[in-house]
């Protein structure tokens, strides 16, 4: 089963999830500010993307903006960036599908997605 990780007032996330719906994937959702992914899950995560880490990031939202994290990300080595990328799922680009052979996509493209799925 899929483990669809979400914030579901997210208009993107929402769009994802009905791209699983109309195509009957069977998925578990969790939602990302109250059940933040760990340390653990995102240094996984990141290794099976094979994307840079900054794409882990959610660079759109207030959170990110607050905390200035666009020129403070470039000085932080990686470990720095995963423990912070934990403190706040809100922190986290959305939506992750993460699928049961291992593979991660972070965001909504629906033919990246149709790929996974296929």
């Amino acid at each position: 089963m899929l483990l669809f990780v979400e914030y579901p007032p997210c208009s993107t996330c929402q769009k994802a999830r009905r791209f699983l719906t109309e195509r009957g994937v069977a998925f578990e959702s969790r939602n990302i500010k109250t059940q933040p992914p760990t340390e653990a899950e995102l240094r996984a995560w990141h290794a099976a993307s094979g994307l840079p880490l900054r794409r882990f990031f959610n660079t759109s939202g207030l959170r990110y903006r607050s905390l200035g994290l666009k020129d403070r990300l470039a000085a932080m080595d990686e470990d720095a960036q995963l423990a912070l990328l934990a403190t706040d799922g809100m922190l986290v680009r959305r939506p992750i599908a993460v699928a049961e052979d291992g593979r991660v996509l972070v965001g909504f493209r629906a033919a990246e997605w149709e790929q996974l799925l296929g």
